[in-house]
């Protein structure tokens, strides 16, 4: 059973990072950086091909992470699948032990390093958390009675900052219906908006874990201005950000109050260091 379901049932206040699989077959960095976050995180992310750029599977990845005594959670994207392959692969992840999964969209083909790959999107996030529900209930998308299920503990995305608010709540409630228990929010910069939508959500039993993300540079704010849909940096932390004598330092007191303020609120915090690994203990230390 995931463990990272069994804290959060438990009402314990979770700590999960990220980690970004190779652009190889080397995993000494990899390795390297799970060894670090693990000694202050929960439960490990292992993105998709983030950014729409080549890596290493997500699930080999993170089988090699569990190989390692962390648990994962498996991210898996409807950019580069179809249901054919995300359910072989959802079989695949299960019988190597993997309990937690994380279905995600993807990002635009267009904005990664093969800009001519063609997205393949034959199922949106929901209709693959439908999907996932039903394996965890023995049977394939048509109905097909499976020779052993899988028991994800399901999780997805979501953006308590989008607007249109009743939009997004929207999706997010049909993500809940489809079998979400869990979400993983987009970063957040506005805590009044985090508040708005775990008062929206509790009704409905399921857990959010709100993310940081580690503004370590001018530069890092640029791109995701520039090629994150749905996140915008706002003028006010810019600003804070590229008047600093040291981008770094100020992106990490940031975060440190960024997660004093949501552990107040939220079921755990999702914390993005972008490179800056080390300072994850740090982040969570002086954020109490």
């Amino acid at each position: 059973m995931s463990r990272l379901r069994e804290l959060l049932d438990a009402g314990e206040f979770v700590v999960t990072g990220e980690v970004a699989p190779p652009r190889g077959t080397d995993l000494t960095a990899m390795h390297a950086a799970v060894d670090l976050l693990a000694a202050h995180c929960h439960a490990l992310n292992v993105t998709d091909n983030q950014g729409a750029s080549l890596h290493l599977s997500s699930l080999a990845a993170s089988k090699a992470i569990l190989d390692r005594g962390v648990e994962p959670i498996f991210q898996q994207t409807c950019r580069d699948r179809n249901r054919l392959a995300l359910q072989s692969d959802l079989l695949a992840a299960w019988s190597f032990g993997l309990t937690n999964v994380l279905a995600v969209t993807g990002d635009d083909p267009r904005a990664g390093d093969h800009p001519d790959a063609k997205g393949v999107f034959d199922l949106d996030s929901t209709q693959l958390v439908e999907v996932i529900h039903g394996m965890n209930g023995g049977r394939d998308m048509i109905g097909r009675e499976l020779k052993g299920g899988t028991g994800f503990y399901i999780g997805a995305a979501m953006f308590p900052e989008a607007e249109p608010w009743d939009v997004q709540l929207a999706r997010t409630e049909q993500k809940v219906e489809a079998g979400v228990r869990f979400f993983q929010t987009q970063a957040i910069f506005d805590i009044a908006k985090l508040e708005r939508t775990m008062d929206a959500l509790r009704p409905f039993g399921v857990k959010v874990i709100a993310g940081v993300l580690v503004l370590r540079s001018p530069k890092v704010i640029d791109f995701i201005n520039r090629n994150l849909a749905g996140l915008m940096v706002p003028d006010a932390i810019s600003a804070r950000i590229r008047a600093a004598e040291d981008p770094a330092e100020e992106a990490i007191r940031l975060a440190i109050e960024q997660v004093r303020e949501m552990r107040a609120i939220a079921d755990g915090v999702h914390i993005m260091p972008l490179g800056l690994d080390a300072a994850v203990g740090r982040i969570l230390d002086e954020s109490k």
